[in-house]
């Protein structure tokens, strides 16, 4: 602990000392991607505070990791967004924002596992495993991406809905990210094949004339 991260954090400050408790919480979870390593002691360790002064904000450790993590949200939402900036069309959007999604949850691999691989009775409580997922910004852009993909097929591809294949592109992504969490050590091909692959089944499906067109 340094000196710095005590005068940084004094009892009586209020909105202040909560946001950081939430920083050090934060900071620990990626410097050990480790939910285990990321106790009360040492979140109150690396602020500069008593563990009774992180009860007074916080339940418990589990309230505490989830209100961490409801951030990644939004950082996802930024990242496939940015990545999908320079797209060339639809296919191209939604594979970049297919990469940028892999490539984010394997940077974040503890905040990933937390959010979207385990049960857990907090999760619940705030809503991270319910209708604000499918209400986030996030994943009503993906649906707006997966809405032009199904534009230029036509109304007589007889493709799914938007939202519907939304799921279906969430599922197939998800499947990519949590299983290289996971199975680290299975031999893995690169994930841009991975990704070229999945898109490549939805390109061909619902768009055959833009085969080739931005799965490059």
């Amino acid at each position: 602990m340094t000196p710095d991260a005590r005068q940084r954090a004094r009892r009586g400050e209020g909105d202040r000392l909560r946001g950081e408790i939430l920083a050090a919480a934060e900071e620990l979870l990626i410097e050990t991607a480790d939910e285990s390593a990321v106790s009360i002691r040492a979140i109150a360790d690396r602020v500069g505070v008593t563990a009774p002064s992180i009860y007074r904000h916080f339940a418990d450790k589990d309230t505490l990791l989830f209100h961490v993590i409801n951030n990644v949200f939004g950082e996802l939402d930024a990242e496939l967004e940015q990545a999908a900036a320079g797209a060339a069309d639809p296919i191209d959007e939604v594979r970049r924002k297919a990469m940028a999604y892999v490539e984010y949850g394997l940077e974040h691999p503890e905040h990933y596992r937390l959010l979207f691989m385990c049960k857990n009775e907090r999760k619940k409580e705030m809503d991270l495993d319910g209708p604000a997922v499918a209400a986030s910004t996030a994943f009503n852009h993906l649906m707006e991406t997966a809405a032009r993909i199904l534009a230029v097929a036509g109304p007589d591809a007889g493709g799914p809905d938007p939202y519907a294949f939304t799921c279906a592109i969430w599922a197939g992504v998800h499947g990519i990210t949590s299983l290289r969490i996971s199975m680290p050590l299975f031999p893995w091909p690169n994930v841009d094949e991975q990704v070229d692959l999945l898109v490549g089944v939805w390109r061909d499906a619902l768009c055959p004339v833009a085969r080739g067109a931005g799965a490059s």
